[in-house]
């Protein structure tokens, strides 16, 4: 297909004949012709077509536009009839808002085969741009030296410079009046291009472009300043070939992004990060999130559990390229690994679990939120992005507000009820009792509660509300009798969360009550001296159908971890407290970096023992380490 004569596209290098094309959108003052040298690089079966924004070149008559969302409405229009092909479009800073909202309204017509975004934070998120307006001629010369983006033989050409600056600053206008719309997610996969020495972006900044696609985000790491994407680096063209023809990264690749980048902020070490968390928490803090039941055996079980299991690696079975993912409750997932449902997390940053959930939607993982979430679940769920999530409930004593939590929890999207049944009492925990601390009681934790309508209308009229979520949250009474009644007020899978014997899976089975079961102790919160939840996998998986879900937590450290598991009979686990330990550090940062970490740990421990998938994780890979070794 050929341009037409009014059109606002450009094909740098024409290729008609091509089968992939990718549609670019320049930065901010910018022109079509940035991406010359990149159309020009690329191979002869991929076409580029540039978009010509108004107000320069040939259409400087024009004014520039006033808004983001005019720009993508024109671009969508001309570029509907490419769609002929596959076609990806990508975007270059202020370019990637244009080539987002330009992919969105593509897809009402039809699809688009892949977003690229470059130099560029979310939608959702404020850029925090300076107003140019307000800046000197001679302080937005400066900025651009500092950006490199445009030669210094130009910037001592008074003319150049000062059109420069008049798009600029028009362009910038528009990019401060751009607000991401409520629904802004696209079905897309998007790629990330981060330079590693741009002095506008980091990698935290940029992470949560996933909660703006539903078919998964990645991050690809290019070498140089702001402008690499635009330059003349071979290596920036063969990726974008490799993307264009769906050659995917892999979580490993962060391995790479490290040695390229350069060190971390925090260790890659997930067996370190609780001492270094330790360091900074507060006593009380301390004791709730590092203390565990009694004298903490059971902990210490949990993680000698996985040290008696020894790796047996297989060679030579073509694990070049791993597939993490999973199929769980009619769900594919895109690894077998869910953050664990943790209560209270603002005792260790503010954000608590709006921080965790957005950096669990920007590495592409599921959560389960906790019924003592310091967030209500619909806060969560409107920063959650489309991914999947499920929503672990402590069935309280009163029935009504359990329905209600039931409730609200389907209307927000929340896709499994995870029943945990092993905290029918707070465990003897002696570092928060010798502190007398309980962060419920201190207003963390109770937003679920705080927020319900069934919970505020049970509420007697000289009582408050810290006495009314003690009397109601725990419910000893509990049991086999009461999980029918839980399967009639939900349509959505209900997991048993805290089994560690047998027969209490399969009575729960029988009983039709549920559709899956979580192995675990609690992570050694509850109950001193328990059985390592590790230790009667095995036996859990033996007791149910091959078909039934069996997920398990307590101990999981690592991605080795997580394949002896799997290895064991597990179909996916449920990581907890390395995750806090990354959002007391770090904040949402520190939480996507752990989950970075443990995937890439998990895909290279795949590679390394010859399982190209999931699916070839079984128990052969294991043998039991012989005693006193």
């Amino acid at each position: 297909m050929t341009l037409a004569e009014n059109t606002p596209l450009r094909a740098p290098h024409p290729r008609p004949d091509a089968v992939l094309r990718l549609a670019c959108f320049p930065h901010a003052g910018a022109a079509a012709d940035a991406f010359a040298p990149l159309a020009r690089a690329l191979p002869d079966d991929v076409e580029v077509l540039t978009f010509q924004y108004p107000g320069r070149r040939e259409r400087r008559s024009e004014p520039c536009a006033a808004d983001i969302t005019d720009l993508a409405q024109e671009a969508a229009r001309f570029l509907a009839p490419f769609t002929d092909r596959p076609l990806s479009l990508l975007g270059h800073s202020m370019g990637a808002l244009v080539a987002f909202e330009t992919t969105r309204l593509l897809e009402q017509r039809g699809a688009v085969a892949r977003l690229f975004v470059s130099a560029a934070r979310p939608p959702s998120e404020d850029w925090g741009e300076q107003d140019l307006d307000t800046l000197s001629d001679t302080d937005l010369v400066a900025e651009l030296r500092r950006l490199g983006g445009v030669p210094e033989a130009l910037l001592r050409e008074e003319d150049v410079v000062e059109e420069i600056l008049r798009l600029l600053r028009a362009d910038h206008r528009a990019l401060r009046r751009y607000e991401c719309p409520p629904d802004g997610v696209v079905k897309a996969p998007i790629t990330v291009l981060l330079a590693d020495a741009d002095p506008k972006n980091t990698l935290a900044q940029t992470r949560g472009w996933a909660r703006h696609t539903t078919r998964g985000c990645d991050t690809e790491v290019l070498s140089g300043g702001h402008f690499a994407l635009t330059g003349r680096d071979p290596a920036v063209a063969g990726l974008l070939s490799d993307r264009l023809r769906d050659r995917k990264s892999t979580p490993a690749d962060l391995v790479r992004e490290i040695y390229l980048g350069g060190a971390p902020a925090l260790t890659t070490d997930l067996t370190a990060l609780e001492e270094r968390a330790r360091a900074v928490m507060t006593p009380t803090a301390i004791g709730y999130v590092l203390g565990d039941a009694g004298t903490g055996e059971t902990g210490r079980l949990n993680r000698r559990a996985y040290a008696r299991w020894q790796l047996v690696p297989r060679m030579l079975r073509g694990a070049a390229r791993r597939d993490l993912s999973v199929t769980l409750l009619g769900q594919r997932l895109p690894s077998p690994v869910l953050l664990a449902p943790i209560a209270a997390q603002t005792v260790v940053h503010p954000d608590g679990e709006l921080a965790t959930v957005r950096a669990a939607a920007a590495v592409g993982v599921p959560f389960v939120l906790s019924t003592g979430s310091s967030h209500s679940l619909e806060d969560v769920a409107a920063v959650a992005g489309p991914g999947p999530r499920w929503f672990q409930l402590y069935w309280p004593s009163d029935r009504a507000v359990a329905a209600s939590l039931v409730r609200r929890a389907e209307a927000s999207g929340y896709s499994a009820i995870v029943l945990t049944v092993d905290a029918p009492a707070f465990g003897y925990r002696p570092t928060d009792l010798d502190q007398g601390y309980l962060p419920f009681l201190r207003g963390h934790g109770i937003a679920n509660f705080t927020s319900d309508p069934a919970f505020r209308a049970g509420m007697p009229a000289d009582g408050g509300v810290l006495q009314h979520w003690a009397r109601v949250f725990a419910n000893p009474t509990l049991d086999w009798d009461d999980l029918p009644w839980l399967r009639t007020a939900t349509s959505l899978p209900i997991l048993l969360k805290g089994v560690l014997h047998p027969a209490d899976a399969r009575r729960a089975l029988d009983l039709g009550a549920v559709d899956g079961v979580v192995v675990s102790n609690h992570g050694g919160r509850q109950l001193d001296g328990t059985v390592a939840a590790l230790d009667v996998l095995p036996a859990i998986r033996a007791a149910v159908a091959p078909d039934v879900p069996v997920l398990v937590d307590s101990g999981i450290r690592t991605g080795s971890d997580v394949l002896k598991a799997l290895a064991l009979g597990a179909n996916a686990i449920l990581y907890g407290r390395p995750y806090l330990h990354g959002l007391t550090l770090d904040g949402e940062a520190g939480v996507a970096h752990v989950l970075r970490c443990l995937l890439a740990d998990l895909d290279l421990a795949m590679a390394l023992t010859g399982c190209p998938s999931t699916a070839d994780i079984t128990r052969d890979l294991l043998l039991p380490r012989s005693e006193g070794t």
